[in-house]
C-alpha cells in the first residue's frame, strides 16, 4: 500500500466534520486560518500512516490528529467541540473518491493553554483503516 489515499481520507474527514450538525458554525480548516484564526475553529492536522496490506489486498492505518482551538475563557467551550467531533468521526464510515474505511477509532487527546493561557487548545488523536 502507498499514501495514494490520503488525500481522499482527508476530504473524507472534511465532509464528516463540516456537515455534522452538531458542529454548524464552527469553522473546519486544514490550515490555521490567516493571523491565528479567532473564535473556536476544528483544524485537520497531521497524521501518519503505516501499511496495513495482507492477503486480502492493499490497505493502510492513518493515525490523525483533529485540533480544536479556542479564545474562549476556559476549557468547556472547547470540549463540548471536541466532544462532538469525537461522536461525529468514531465510527464513521465516510464516502472516499479512492479507497475505502473500515473503521475510525479514537486513540487519545491532550487539551493544553497556549498563549500565556489565552488560547485553548484540544488535540484529539484517532487512527483509521483504510482499504484501496
Amino acid at each position: 500500500m502507498s499514501y495514494g489515499a490520503a488525500a481522499a481520507f482527508q476530504a473524507a474527514v472534511y465532509e464528516v466534520l463540516a456537515t455534522e450538525p452538531d458542529l454548524s458554525g464552527v469553522p473546519v480548516h486544514d490550515a490555521v486560518p490567516p493571523g491565528g484564526g479567532g473564535g473556536t475553529f476544528v483544524l485537520i492536522g497531521p497524521e501518519e500512516v503505516v501499511d496495513a496490506s495482507d492477503n486480502s489486498g492493499g490497505g493502510a492505518t492513518h493515525r490523525f490528529v483533529v485540533s480544536v482551538i479556542s479564545d474562549a475563557t476556559g476549557f468547556l467551550a472547547a470540549k463540548t467541540i471536541a466532544a462532538r467531533v469525537s461522536l461525529a468521526l468514531v465510527d464513521a464510515r465516510p464516502v472516499m473518491a479512492v479507497g475505502r474505511v473500515v473503521g475510525i477509532g479514537f486513540v487519545k487527546a491532550v487539551a493544553k493553554r497556549l498563549d500565556e493561557g489565552d488560547i485553548r487548545r484540544i488535540d484529539l488523536t484517532f487512527r483509521a483503516r483504510i482499504e484501496v
